[in-house]
């Protein structure tokens, strides 16, 4: 796949941008005044795949707190802030990596002015983050509405400031909670802009909802070569973003897969409970080291076929299963012991040089 080649910026030990791989983050929902429970999520998201974490920052207090989190986070971490440029300037003091400031409502220049001096000094990134729900006003009384050309405009009027101000260390998002606005502006954005994109689809809804439109959303864009970091937003526990934005990018190659897991869509011809097996496995290999195409198929139709291309399967029979290791069918095992088989196998699989058993 051929990937839009944007400038380097670096975000603490993460490069975004120069052919780097593209970034998942997430951003954590507790108190960050909590310093405590907000530092186990950030773990969490850490070791659900995420490379940054984003902490909103909203009070003097969730300063100080910020600066406590830096210290023990397993990741670079960004901080969030609205409406207050001081609050910008506290993160950057404390450790933040990046600020994210949105130019609706962050201030006059000066504001802007102060923050990326506190960034450069600090060698830290900003991130110009528009959304369509916050909009400059001069922005909507122009477009009245959020188009992806008023989101767009939104951005590029600060990017010759930046660069007026030597500050080269920008990444710009263009979000909508409107799926093809936001596929319409960052499109748009990618034909003028040479910096690295943070591509997601803001407020998309709830798990089931907003999984469907930041697939279709951020997947879409992914896959034209569009976007260096990624955010699923979700009305969820932020580990389920992580969850999706890591299976987005191993759809289209872009992360390495993991412990992939295929299975048909069952049908009258299935003879044992296809989706309780399929979704037992999956759980029994989450988080397992290593790659390996597995796939559990319901019927003679697909289903050896499909087992014998990955590196190991299942075809489902009448109280049996066929096992597959490399294509070749090693023994039949009794439905009930199948799993536990496909197992054995998958965990040999990925600590052997050749995968054979």
């Amino acid at each position: 796949m051929s990937r839009q080649q944007t400038n380097l910026v670096t975000i603490g030990s993460v490069q975004l941008g120069a052919g780097n791989a593209i970034a998942l983050q997430s951003m954590t929902n507790t108190d960050t005044r909590d310093v405590q429970a907000t530092l186990e999520q950030v773990r969490q998201l850490a070791s659900a795949g995420c490379d940054l974490v984003r902490i909103s920052v909203p009070d003097l207090e969730s300063v100080t707190a910020f600066g406590k989190i830096v210290k023990e986070s397993p990741c670079p971490l960004i901080a969030d802030v609205h409406f207050d440029y001081r609050l910008a300037i506290g993160a950057l003091k404390q450790g933040a990596s990046k600020v994210r400031i949105n130019p609706g409502n962050i201030g006059d220049w000066d504001k802007v002015e102060a923050i990326i001096a506190a960034a450069k000094e600090r060698q830290a990134a900003i991130r110009i983050g528009v959304n369509g729900g916050s909009l400059p006003r001069h922005i909507l009384a122009k477009y009245e509405k959020p188009t992806a050309q008023a989101l767009v405009e939104a951005g590029l009027e600060y990017l010759d400031r930046f660069l007026a101000a030597d500050f080269n260390q920008m990444v710009f998002s263009f979000k909508s909670s409107d799926v093809l606005t936001t596929i319409q502006a960052y499109r748009l954005a990618a034909s003028k802009l040479d910096w690295p994109l943070h591509i997601g689809v803001t407020e998309a809804g709830t798990t089931w909802r907003g999984t469907i439109h930041s697939c279709v959303g951020i997947g879409t864009l992914l896959a034209e070569g569009i976007g260096d970091t990624i955010r699923v937003s979700l009305t969820a526990d932020p580990v389920q973003e992580a969850k999706v934005g890591l299976e987005i990018l191993r759809s289209l190659s872009l992360r390495p897969t993991g412990i992939s897991v295929t299975s048909c869509p069952t049908c009258a011809r299935t003879p044992e409970n296809l989706i309780a097996l399929a979704e037992q496995f999956e759980q029994m290999v989450a988080g397992m080291a290593g790659q390996a195409r597995v796939a559990i198929m319901g019927c003679a139709v697909n289903g050896p076929g499909e087992a014998r291309e990955a590196d190991l399967g299942l075809a489902l029979g009448p109280g049996k299963a066929l096992l597959f290791v490399k294509g070749q069918i090693v023994e039949s095992v009794p439905i009930d012991h199948a799993l536990e088989r496909l197992y054995e196998e998958v965990s040999r699989f990925v600590t052997t040089k050749d995968g054979l058993a």
